[in-house]
C-alpha cells in the first residue's frame, strides 16, 4: 500500500484537473473566469455520493469515473449504457442478473454527468415549453424522463448518481438520444427550502368551486384558490393552436359537503405543463389564482390556471375553506337538483347488445413485458394484456417504453373480443386517461424493425384522419405488417412502402388498405372534440363503444395462397366425383386413368375464410415468357385481361403492384395413374404421381394498380426481367413497327455461328414476329424522340421477322397483332442497329416464305413501349393476324393442310392418345408417355344459331397448354393446322405458327343451356343443325346388339372372369361389361340410326339397374354375346357359344312393345359437321299398305350417338312431344 500510495496521489491530482477543467467548460458560465467556489462544491458532491456507498476501496474520489458533458453523449455514445455511482460492482451484477432473466440489461459505464434540470429546450426563455424535461449545460440540452419530479428543482445544478442513456431510435427525427435518470438528483447547491405562507391561504373545496362555476354566469368571479384531492389526471393535448392538460380536484372539505364532488382544472399556460410530471393521482394539491374561462367548442364554462398560479402541496395547517354565503347568498347554495336520467329506446339497445359493447373504464398498475409494434403504441402487459396507445400523444413516453417498465394507467379504457385477429384483451387510454411512468427497464432497448422505423406517421394518420376504432385500427396494423413482411425488402422498400406522403399522395400501404377502410371506416371530417372528451359526462370517446371485428380480408403470401390452393385442389380430388358411376362401370384401365389425368379447380376469393386479396408486384419471366406476381416468398403465374376481348398491351405495367379482390386461382391437376377399374377407385395407392400448375387470372380492371418509382422497381424485377438503366435516360434510339402476326412461344432450334463451339445447341425459347416498320430510326431528344430518319425508298415494303429469345422473351405477353410498337434500344446511338440483319440466326428460305425482307434478334437490353400517339396509322380495325376463316370455308374439305383462325369456346378439355401413336406401344400403357390434349370447342359465328363443335388437338412440343385454356373460356385460336380425317371429320392441331389468345374467362356460375328440342328433319338442313339435341321419336326395330367382357389391361376379351388374350401378363385379372346397341328411330319426319353404348343400353331396353346387372354376369360366362337382327326372324349370330335361354331371351325382348317404344332421345351427332361429304338425297322406297303398293321418297337415316334415354311422360307420342316443345 505505500507504495502505491505516491500512484493514488497522482492519479488523484490528474482526475481533480480534469473535473476542474470539464466544469470550467460545461458548467461555468460561458465568457467567465474561472469559478473556484462552483468547482470546488461540486467536487464535494461528488465525493459525498462516491462516499455513501460505503466500498470506495480507500479512494475518496471515483478515481475509475469520468466526467460526461451532454455533447459527448450524442456525439459518442452509440450505445444504450447505465451509471450508478454509488453503486458497487456487486450491486450492480445483481441488479443485472435480475434484468438478464427476460433480456440483455443494460452495459454499465463509469460516467459523471452534471446538468441543470429545466423545461427548457433552449437558452431562451420565449422558447415555447411544451411539458418535456431537459437536462441542460453549456454543450446542448438532452430530453430526460424522471419518476417523481419536484417543481422547486427546475434551474438548478444536479449531479445524477443514477442514469441510462438511450441513443435515438431510427424512427426518431431529432436525431437526439433520451436521459432516464433513475432516483433523485443530489443538488449541487443548496435548494432553498420553502415555509409556506405566513398566513393561511383560502380554498374552495371542489364542491364549493362546482357550485360558483355553475353560477358564474350571474356573479362577477374574481381569482380563487383550489384545494383537494387529485383524482383525475388527463393526457397531455397537442393541438394546432397550444398544448395543455386537465386535472380533476375531488374529496371535499373536512367540514362535509356533497361527497363525491370533483371540478375540473384546465392548465394550458406553456410555463406549467410541466406540473403534468410532478402531479400523482391520490395526492393533495393546492392551485392558486384560478380564473374562470369559457372555451371554444365546450359550452359550460371551466377554471383554467393564469400565469401567477402556483401549484403547491396541500398542507392542512396552511389553508383555509373559503365561506361563499356572504357572497352567493343562501338560495345558490342548496343542493341542484340531480339530473334526470337519460331515455333511451329499450328495443334499439336490445338490438345492439350483441354487435355494439361499452368498453370497461378502470385503472391498472403493471410491467411491460413485450414490444409488439412500437411505431404503432403497441405493447405487451405482464404477459396477459395488450396496450394501445395511439390514441393519445404519448411521443417522449414511447422512448423509454420497453420490457420491464412500470406504468400506471389511469382511466384507461378495457376492450376485450376486438376480433380482427387480435386474441388477447387490450387497454387503451383515450386523451381523458393518463399513462404515468413508475419505473425504468434495467434492460437495452430492442432493435427495432423497418416497418416499425417506417411506420409511424402512417399509424398516427389511421387514428387521428381515418379515425379507426381500436378492432379495425389493431386489423390495419397487423396487415400492414404482414404486407411489409410480404413486399420488403426485396421487392419494395420499407420507407416507400410505408412513409406518410403529402397529402393527396398517401403511401402505397394505405392505398392498398383504403378499398377495405373507405367501406368499414368510411373518411370524414375530423370531430374528435379534446375538451369533450376530457370532460364531458357521461364520457364519450373512440373507444368507449366497439364492436367485434369479423377479420374483413387477409392478404397473403403468393407462397401460402399457392399452397392453400394446392392443398384444397387435392383435398378435393376425388376420382369418384370426376368420373359418373353409371359410366365408370364400363370404361377399361387406360379410359378410366386418361379420364384422371387431368382435371382443374377454380378457387375464388369467397371461397376463403377470411377472403383472400391478391397482391404482389407484375414481372415478366424471361425464362418462361409468361406474366407473374411476385412478393417475398414466391412467384405466380398470373393471365391478365385489359378488358373483355382485349388482351394486355403495355409494357409499362411492369413492375407495378397489382392488388385484385376480384381473381380465380386456377389449379391444373395432372395425375398419372393406374387403376385396375372402378372397384379401386378408393384406393389411393394407385396413384403414382400428382402434380398441379397454379396460376391466377383476373381482369384489369377487377385491380388495382400502383406505379412504383424506379430505383424500387429494379429490385422487383431483376432476378427474370432486369430492368435495364442507361447511363443516361436521355440516350438511346427506337423505330416503330406494326405486328402483324406473332408466332408461339417454343423451344426451336438456331443455326450455329461458324467458328462456335462444336457441342450440339440445345433448343432455346423463342418465338417470332413479323410485322413492318413504319418509320426510320429515331433518336432521344430530352424526354422524346426526333424525327426518324430517312434512309432509301419509303414507300418500299419493309416487312421485318423479329427473333425473341433469350431473356428478351419476356415481352411474349405485351405483343398482340394489330398493335404498333416502339422498339428501344438503350445506350450511345450505333448505324443501321435496326436494319442490321446477319446477327440473327435464320437462314434466308424462311424470310421468304415469311415475305420479310430483314430479320432482327431483339437483344436482351431493349425495350418495348406501347405507341399511341397521332403519328402513328390507325390500326383500330386490325384485330387479327389473319382475316377469320368463314365457318363454311373451315367446315370444308377444300386446302386441307391450310392454316385457320377462329374464336370459339371450351367446352371440354381432356387427355388422348397421342394422334401418331407408336405401333408397337402396349394396350394399357399409355400412363407413362405423354399423351395429347384435345379442346372441344363451340365456334362463334353470328350467323348460325347452333354453332358447330370442333375437335383441336395440342401435342409436344406445345405441352404443357398455354394458361387459361379451360372449359368455359372463350379463346381466338391463330394459325391453327386444318386437318381431316378418315372418317371425314374435320379437326385441328397446334403448329408453331399458332397465336392464342385468350378473350374471356369462364363465367363464376356455370350454367348450362338446356338442349334444344328439334325433329329429326331439322338435322337434314346442313349446317344449322344443332350438334346436340333432343327428339321425341319411337324406337321402329333393333338393329344390333352386343355385350361382352373384356380385360380392363388390354381391352381382350374375358371368359369367366379371365383373360384370353395369348401370352397375356396383365397385372390383374380385372374385367368389365361393355355393351352396344342400334337402334332405328322415328319422329314421323325422319330416321334416324342410333348407336348406344353401355349403360345406355340398360335403359334403351328397359331394364332397372338390378336386371341390368343380372343380364351383364349371365353374359360373363360365355364373355360375349352378339346379335344382328337383319330383318323380321333373322337369326341370331355370336362369336361364342351361345346359351339358348339368354339368346331366346335377348331376340324375344329386342323385339317387344318394352324395347319398341315411344321415348325421349337426347342426342349429338355421330359425325361433327362439315361440309366435306354432301348430304344424301332422299331416295325412293315402296311401302306395302294392306293391298295397295305404296312409293314415296325417304329421307337418309341420321347417324346419332345416344346420349341418354327417357321415358315420356305421356303414352301417346303426340303428346309427349308437344310437352317438350
Amino acid at each position: 500500500m505505500a507504495v502505491c500510495r505516491p500512484q493514488a496521489l497522482d492519479s488523484e491530482q490528474t482526475w481533480l484537473e480534469a473535473a476542474q477543467a470539464f466544469i470550467q467548460e460545461t458548467l461555468c458560465p460561458a465568457g467567465k473566469e474561472t469559478n473556484v467556489q462552483l468547482t470546488q462544491l461540486v467536487i464535494d458532491c461528488v465525493k459525498t455520493t462516491w462516499l455513501s456507498q460505503g466500498r470506495n476501496q480507500g479512494f475518496t474520489l471515483p478515481l475509475s469515473y469520468s466526467f460526461v458533458s451532454v455533447r459527448d453523449l450524442r456525439s459518442h455514445q452509440r450505445l444504450p449504457c447505465c451509471s450508478h455511482l454509488s453503486w458497487s460492482s456487486a450491486a450492480y451484477q445483481t441488479w443485472a442478473q435480475e434484468a438478464g432473466l427476460s433480456g440483455s440489461p443494460l452495459p454499465r459505464e463509469r460516467l459523471l454527468l452534471l446538468g441543470t434540470l429545466t423545461d427548457l429546450s433552449g437558452d431562451s426563455e420565449q422558447e415555447d415549453r411544451n411539458g418535456s424535461l431537459y437536462v441542460k449545460d453549456n454543450t446542448g440540452t438532452l430530453g430526460c424522463e424522471l419518476i417523481d419530479l419536484d417543481l422547486s428543482w427546475l434551474g438548478h445544478l444536479f449531479l445524477f448518481p443514477s442514469w441510462s442513456y438511450l441513443p435515438p431510435a431510427r424512427w426518431e427525427s431529432s436525431g437526439k438520444g433520451h436521459l432516464e435518470l433513475w432516483g433523485g438528483p443530489v443538488p449541487v447547491l443548496p435548494l432553498t427550502v420553502s415555509t409556506g405562507p405566513s398566513t393561511p391561504v383560502p380554498v374552495l373545496y371542489p364542491e364549493a368551486a362546482s357550485r360558483l362555476l355553475r353560477h358564474s354566469s350571474k356573479l362577477r368571479v374574481v381569482q380563487r384558490n383550489l384545494a383537494g384531492k387529485l383524482v383525475r389526471l388527463s393526457a397531455l393535448v397537442k393541438s394546432q393552436k397550444k398544448t395543455y392538460f386537465i386535472l380533476s380536484l375531488g374529496e371535499s372539505s373536512p367540514a362535509g359537503s356533497q361527497a363525491g364532488s370533483c371540478v375540473s382544472i384546465i392548465v394550458q399556460v406553456p410555463a406549467q405543463l410541466v406540473w403534468h410530471r410532478a402531479l400523482w393521482p391520490g395526492r393533495a394539491y393546492v392551485l392558486t389564482e384560478l380564473r374562470v374561462s369559457k372555451i371554444h367548442g365546450y359550452r359550460y364554462h371551466v377554471w383554467t390556471t393564469s400565469s401567477s398560479s402556483h401549484l403547491l402541496p396541500l398542507k392542512p395547517e396552511c389553508v383555509q375553506e373559503l365561506d361563499l354565503q356572504p357572497e352567493l347568498g343562501a338560495p345558490l347554495l342548496e343542493a341542484d337538483p340531480k339530473p334526470l336520467p337519460r331515455t333511451s329506446n329499450i328495443q334499439d339497445r336490445k338490438m345492439q347488445k350483441d354487435l355494439v359493447r361499452d368498453s370497461r373504464l378502470l385503472s391498472y398498475t403493471g410491467t411491460v413485458t413485450g414490444v409488439l409494434n412500437q411505431a404503432a403504441g403497441l405493447y405487451e402487459l405482464d404477459g396477459q394484456l395488450g396496450l394501445c396507445l395511439s390514441y393519445q400523444q404519448v411521443h417522449g413516453l414511447r422512448r423509454v417504453l420497453r420490457p420491464g417498465v412500470s406504468l400506471e394507467l389511469q382511466d384507461v379504457h378495457l376492450l376485450q373480443s376486438v376480433g380482427g385477429g387480435t386474441q388477447r384483451p387490450v387497454l387503451a387510454p383515450c386523451l381523458r386517461g393518463a399513462v404515468l411512468l413508475r419505473g425504468f427497464s434495467r434492460q437495452k432497448p430492442e432493435t427495432q424493425s423497418s416497418p416499425q422505423v417506417w411506420g409511424a406517421s402512417l399509424y398516427e394518420q389511421l387514428v387521428w384522419e381515418r379515425q379507426l376504432g381500436l378492432p379495425l385500427y389493431l386489423w390495419a396494423i397487423k396487415t400492414l405488417e404482414e404486407l411489409a413482411c410480404k413486399l420488403c425488402p426485396h421487392v419494395l422498400r420499407h420507407h416507400q412502402f410505408l412513409q406518410r406522403r403529402p397529402p393527396g399522395n398517401p403511401s402505397l400501404g394505405l392505398q392498398l388498405l383504403a378499398p377495405i377502410l373507405d367501406v368499414l371506416a368510411p373518411p370524414r371530417v375530423p370531430s374528435r372534440n379534446a375538451h369533450k372528451e376530457i370532460l364531458e359526462e357521461p364520457h364519450r370517446c373512440p373507444l368507449q363503444k366497439y364492436a367485434r371485428l369479423q377479420t374483413p380480408c387477409s392478404f397473403p403470401t403468393l407462397a401460402t395462397l399457392k399452397e392453400e390452393g394446392q392443398c384444397r385442389a387435392w383435398a378435393s380430388f376425388d376420382p369418384k366425383t370426376l368420373l359418373p358411376f353409371p359410366e365408370a362401370f364400363h370404361l377399361t384401365s387406360c379410359q378410366l386413368n386418361q379420364r384422371l389425368a387431368w382435371s382443374s379447380i377454380c378457387l375464388r376469393p369467397s371461397t376463403f375464410q377470411p377472403a383472400q386479396v391478391l397482391l404482389g408486384v407484375l414481372v415478366a419471366s424471361s425464362h418462361k415468357g409468361c406474366l407473374q406476381l411476385r412478393d417475398q416468398t414466391s412467384s405466380l403465374p398470373c393471365l391478365l385481361l385489359n378488358k373483355r376481348s382485349q388482351p394486355l398491351a403495355d409494357p409499362q405495367l411492369i413492375g407495378c403492384l397489382v392488388r385484385a379482390e376480384k381473381f380465380q386461382l386456377i389449379i391444373e391437376r395432372n395425375v398419372r395413374s393406374n387403376f385396375p377399374s372402378w372397384k379401386e377407385l378408393s384406393t389411393t395407392g394407385f396413384i403414382q404421381m400428382q402434380e398441379a400448375r397454379v396460376y391466377v387470372q383476373f381482369l384489369l380492371a377487377d385491380a388495382m394498380i400502383l406505379p412504383v418509382p424506379r430505383p424500387f422497381h429494379h429490385s422487383a424485377t431483376s432476378s427474370t426481367c432486369p430492368q435495364i438503366e442507361t447511363e443516361s435516360p436521355h440516350i438511346g434510339q427506337s423505330r416503330l413497327f406494326l405486328l402483324s402476326h406473332k408466332e408461339a412461344l417454343m423451344k426451336r432450334n438456331f443455326c450455329v455461328p461458324s467458328g462456335a463451339s462444336l457441342e450440339v445447341p440445345k433448343p432455346t425459347l423463342s418465338f417470332h414476329v413479323s410485322g413492318s416498320w413504319l418509320a426510320g430510326t429515331q433518336r432521344k431528344e430530352g424526354t422524346g424522340w426526333g424525327p426518324p430518319e430517312l434512309k432509301g425508298d419509303k414507300h418500299k415494303d419493309q416487312k421485318v421477322l423479329l427473333i425473341f429469345l433469350g431473356s428478351s422473351v419476356r415481352w411474349f405477353e405485351f405483343l398482340h397483332p394489330g398493335q404498333v410498337y416502339r422498339l428501344v434500344a438503350p445506350g450511345p446511338p450505333t448505324p443501321m442497329l435496326f436494319e442490321a440483319s446477319g446477327s440473327s440466326c435464320m437462314s434466308q428460305r424462311p424470310l421468304e416464305l415469311a415475305g420479310c425482307s430483314s430479320c432482327l434478334t431483339v437483344q436482351s437490353k431493349w425495350t418495348l413501349e406501347l405507341e399511341s400517339s397521332p403519328d402513328t396509322p390507325d390500326v383500330a380495325n386490325i384485330n387479327k393476324a389473319l382475316p377469320a376463316s368463314s365457318l363454311t370455308d373451315l367446315l370444308s374439305g377444300n386446302s386441307t393442310d391450310s392454316l385457320v383462325s377462329f374464336s370459339a369456346e371450351i367446352l371440354s378439355r381432356t387427355l388422348c392418345e397421342p394422334l401418331l401413336a407408336p405401333l408397337q406401344t402396349k394396350p394399357g400403357s399409355s400412363g407413362a408417355r405423354r399423351g395429347c390434349v384435345k379442346l372441344t370447342v363451340a365456334l362463334e359465328s353470328a350467323d348460325w344459331e347452333f354453332p358447330p363443335h370442333l375437335d383441336i388437338y395440342i401435342e409436344d412440343p406445345h405441352l404443357p397448354p398455354p394458361l387459361g385454356l379451360l372449359p368455359g373460356a372463350r379463346v381466338y385460336f391463330g394459325q391453327l393446322e386444318k386437318r381431316v380425317s378418315r372418317s371425314h371429320n374435320v379437326y385441328c392441331c397446334f403448329r408453331c405458327s399458332t397465336y392464342t389468345q385468350v378473350l374471356s374467362f369462364p363465367p363464376e356460375t356455370a350454367v348450362s343451356a338446356p338442349l334444344p328440342c328439334i325433329y329429326l328433319a331439322d338435322l337434314l338442313q346442313g349446317g344449322q343443325a344443332p350438334f346436340q339435341a333432343i327428339v321425341s321419336c319411337h324406337i321402329v326395330s333393333v338393329f344390333s346388339l352386343q355385350l361382352l367382357w373384356v380385360c380392363a389391361h388390354c381391352t381382350s376379351l374375358s371368359l369367366q372372369g379371365r383373360c384370353t388374350h395369348q401370352g397375356s401378363t396383365c397385372p390383374t385379372q380385372t374385367s368389365v361389361s361393355q355393351a352396344n346397341i342400334r337402334l332405328l328411330v322415328e319422329d314421323g319426319t325422319a330416321e334416324a340410326v342410333v348407336t348406344c353404348r353401355n349403360h345406355h343400353v340398360a335403359a334403351a331396353l328397359g331394364l332397372c339397374a338390378s336386371e341390368w346387372t343380372s343380364l351383364l354376369e349371365l353374359v360373363r360366362g360365355p364373355g360375349k354375346v352378339a346379335l344382328q337382327f337383319i330383318g323380321p326372324g333373322a337369326q341370331p349370330e355370336s362369336s361364342a357359344k351361345i346359351d339358348e335361354p339368354l339368346t331366346f331371351f335377348l331376340r324375344t325382348l329386342c323385339t317387344s312393345l318394352s324395347v319398341l317404344r315411344p321415348i325421349v332421345l337426347s342426342f349429338e351427332l355421330e359425325r361433327k359437321p362439315s361440309k366435306i361429304v354432301p348430304l344424301e338425297p332422299p331416295r325412293l322406297q315402296r311401302f306395302q299398305c294392306g293391298e295397295l303398293p305404296l312409293l314415296t321418297h325417304v329421307n337418309p337415316r341420321i347417324q346419332l350417338l345416344c346420349l341418354s334415354i327417357q321415358e315420356p311422360e305421356h303414352s301417346s307420342s303426340l303428346g309427349t312431344f308437344a310437352s317438350f316443345c
